[in-house]
Parts: C-alpha cells; structure tokens; sequence
C-alpha cells in the first residue's frame, strides 16, 4: 500500500500542497480529482521524488520514500508516466521499452518484457517500429509499458487522457484498472477527466486549492450532488 500522510509543498510563499493523506491500496485505482491549480501534478512529482515536501511523508509497504531521489525512488517500487505520454519518438517500441528498468538485470527486463507485451498486444505488433508513427492511445500504452518495465509495486498516472479521444479514453482507462487488479499493483490516477476516471476508480479524493475536500469510495463521489457541479461538470 501507499500510504501519504500529512503532505505539504510549498513553491516559495505559495502552497501547492496542504497536510494532504490519503492511502492507495494494492489491487485497485485510487483517482485524484480537481480542477486546474488543486495540486494533483505537484502531489505526484512529490511522490516520484521530483520535487521534496515541506513536512509529511509518503511511504510504499512501510519503506519511507520522501527525501529519497527520483531514481532512488524508482528502485523502491514507484514508477510516474507524468503527463504528456513521455516516449521518445525517435526510438522504437523496443528500444523505448528498454530504457525502463536498465538497472534491472538483464533476465528480468527480458520477463517483464514479455508481459508488456502480453498486456499491451499493439505493443508486440509494433515493435520495430519508432515512437513517433504510433497513434495517441499507442503511445500512452508504450508510457505505461515502460513504466511497468521498472517492476513497480506503485504506479503512478498523471493525465493519462490528455489529447485523446473519448473511446482511446475509455479503454486505456479500463487498461489500467485490469492492470492493478491482474498485477496487484497499487495505481494513482490524476486524471481530467473526472467522469471517466470514476467509473475505473475503486476510491478517490477530491483536491481544492491543495487540499483534500473529500474522499472516499468513487461511486458515492461521483453521486455527490456539490462535487458534481464542482467538478464533474453535470
């Protein structure tokens, strides 16, 4: 489980995060929701190591990751698919897919490099081919797929959906919630698009002005008549 308690950032006199705890089990996707300026990207480089909180800790199984270095972060079982499908066009499906776990050896990248592709079949399809040729949703599965290379027991997803149309949405979305379930990973969804992200998510948080405004199961956020005004847009 990731457990984060009592989280706050700040970036010079203004507080992106305030005293924000919440806890990510394993098996299931626990979604963050708000609106533009919440906190929810700042929540997740903190987590990744990115960038180091004023007070509070976040810890994955008992292992305390804050103050830790991103790659030191990385080793301890979190893996970021930040925002924005971070691939580099110019290489290949495989060789992207190598970059991820390089300090892994080399019979486990090739184990893990399988089941990416047993996951993501477009993936095994398209190997030999570079980043750039892929379609949006290819391109989002190839982020994910590297970041599964690291062997996380945490993942996290930041925007996912960004720039995708509304089906690529869905499934990609439905990808990772049968991803924490087959894998028993512990996921984090920051994700725009509020309504999407709740039909996958198991729990949630909402976040305002970095802080936490409410949590607990998606289906009663999702039902809640203010939160739905707020940020659901319905």
């Amino acid at each position: 489980m990731l457990s984060i308690t009592d989280l706050s950032v700040h970036y010079g006199p203004v507080q992106a995060l305030s005293h924000v705890s919440l806890d990510v089990p394993r098996g299931e996707v626990t979604a963050v929701i708000g609106a533009n300026g919440a906190g929810k990207s700042t929540l997740m480089r903190t987590l990744a190591g990115l960038v180091r909180p004023e007070s509070g800790s976040a810890s994955l199984d008992g292992k305390v990751l804050t103050g830790h270095r991103a790659e030191d972060v990385v080793r301890m079982g979190v893996a970021l698919v930040p925002e924005g499908r971070s691939t580099v066009p110019e290489l290949t499906v495989d060789e992207n897919l190598r970059l991820g776990g390089l300090w892994r050896s080399k019979a486990d990248r090739a184990a893990t490099h399988a089941e990416v592709f047993d996951m993501f079949p477009v993936l095994g399809d398209r190997r030999k081919l570079r980043a750039d040729t892929l379609s949006g949703g290819e391109r989002q599965q190839l982020a994910i797929g590297r970041a599964l290379m690291c062997d996380p027991q945490c993942l996290l997803l930041d925007e996912p959906s960004l720039g995708l149309a509304p089906l690529i949405v869905t499934q990609i979305l439905e990808l990772v919630k049968r991803l924490a379930s087959e894998v028993n990973i512990a996921v984090l969804l920051v994700e725009q698009n509020a309504v999407t992200a709740l039909r996958v998510a198991h729990t949630a948080v909402v976040l305002n002005l970095g802080q936490v405004v409410m949590s607990g199961t998606a289906s009663d956020i999702a039902s809640h008549e203010e939160l739905r005004h707020a940020y659901l847009g319905c």
